[in-house]
């Protein structure tokens, strides 16, 4: 095998440590919580009155304040369930990243921008400790 091979089976492989792992499953346990509770939740639960109180320069049909709140309630479990770890972080990471757009773009508010784009940022790295979840999960559907 050479050294490029090798180097890239190894970062295939790659598993952190258990400081780290421990560190990593805190932080998607929590924000898995936060997603299911504070923020896709209510998306479903009263999707009118979060309609009706959106900014008036942010009008937002209820079928995609529903479809949101799906989103983010699924990405929420998913974090919390190992092999779905990687997926449902990349996910969110995508998502956050497009409040964040819709926060500084289309509501005119950019510092609310910040938020979404330090959550993209800890999805993204996220899923990328989390990349060998993505191989276990590819191999368990191919079966």
């Amino acid at each position: 095998m050479t050294t490029a091979t090798a180097t890239f089976a190894n970062h295939l492989t790659y598993r952190p440590g258990k400081i780290r792992n421990r560190v990593l499953w805190t932080l998607q346990i929590l924000l898995g919580l936060f997603f299911i509770i504070a923020s896709g939740g209510p998306k479903l639960v009263i999707p009118n009155t979060l309609a009706e109180n959106a900014p008036e320069n942010l009008t937002i049909p209820l079928g995609l304040l529903i479809f949101i709140g799906l989103a983010e309630v699924a990405g929420g479990i998913g974090l919390m369930v190992p092999r779905l770890s990687a997926l449902a972080a990349a996910g969110l990471s995508v998502l956050t990243v497009l409040a964040a757009a819709t926060q500084a773009f289309i509501a005119d508010k950019p510092s609310m921008a910040i938020f979404p784009l330090v959550l993209a940022a800890i999805f993204a790295r996220i899923a990328h400790e989390r990349r060998t979840t993505l191989t276990d999960l590819r191999n368990s559907l191919s079966r």
